[in-house]
């Protein structure tokens, strides 16, 4: 986004002008055990075109796969790994086209890139295209992780948030996951959450953020991160108005 474009935003300054959001699969199934929730894909779909409208700011949105496809579980079960791991990333297309179309019927502009090349239903993954598009008001949703197998979608969002040069990533969480603890809160009530931890502190006590690979891209490019609820209502908003919501992780000294 130019800084005349940013110069002309008005009151509604964001905490950041362009996003990266990581969304998870599972949370696309709700209350399912796996599939696509209808009315919960609606409920994220709203937050995110809210935000967009009330900030005007550029969004892009990785999509995880699964809850419909797990390539771990098929490695797990015998299965060629990167077999199953391009079966994962085929399930975040599913998902990506289930969020366009539910933001395009809430009357937002979108794209769909895919890194596996599927032309009859999504743009190839080019980096300027995706850039030129955030920057003329579309949400870029980018689909099939890295496009190759041995990635998870968390490094993609990582890889694409950096190649796009978005300010922050947002990983969105669902299961009312708040944010980072100090341990796990379903089997520790004495846990403490976290409201800011240094990429350091991530990868050396090992807690459940992202895999090391993402957040290493992160520290490299010192790219923030804010791990949130995402089905907490307005938390989006609250968030990019610059209110204390979830995790703040990034290269400062942390409340460890």
């Amino acid at each position: 986004m130019s800084h005349a474009t940013e110069a002309l935003r008005g009151p509604n300054l964001p905490r950041w002008n362009r996003v990266l959001l990581k969304l998870s699969g599972q949370a696309f199934s709700g209350p399912l055990e796996h599939g696509i929730h209808g009315e919960t894909v609606g409920r994220i779909a709203e937050d995110i075109v809210a935000a967009k409208k009330h900030f005007d700011i550029d969004i892009a949105v990785v999509v995880g796969g699964g809850n419909i496809w797990r390539g771990i579980q098929g490695a797990g079960e015998g299965m060629d790994p990167a077999q199953a791991d391009y079966m994962g990333m085929l399930s975040t297309v599913m998902n990506s086209l289930a969020l366009q179309d539910t933001l395009e019927r809430l009357g937002a502009a979108t794209r769909v890139q895919s890194a596996v090349h599927m032309a009859q239903i999504a743009e190839p993954y080019i980096r300027r295209r995706a850039i030129r598009h955030l920057e003329k008001g579309r949400i870029v949703i980018l689909a099939s992780g890295t496009g190759n197998p041995g990635f998870t979608t968390d490094t993609a969002a990582s890889l694409r948030a950096v190649e796009i040069e978005a300010k922050a990533v947002l990983k969105g969480t669902h299961g009312a996951v708040d944010g980072i603890y100090t341990g796990d809160p379903s089997v520790d009530g004495a846990v403490a959450k976290l409201d800011h931890v240094t990429y350091l502190d991530v990868l050396n006590r090992g807690l459940k953020v992202m895999d090391a690979t993402a957040i290493t891209l992160c520290m490299d490019n010192d790219m923030p991160i804010v791990v949130f609820d995402l089905m907490g209502p307005g938390n989006l908003r609250s968030l990019l108005e610059g209110e204390v919501v979830g995790t703040l992780v990034d290269a400062g000294k942390g409340n460890l």
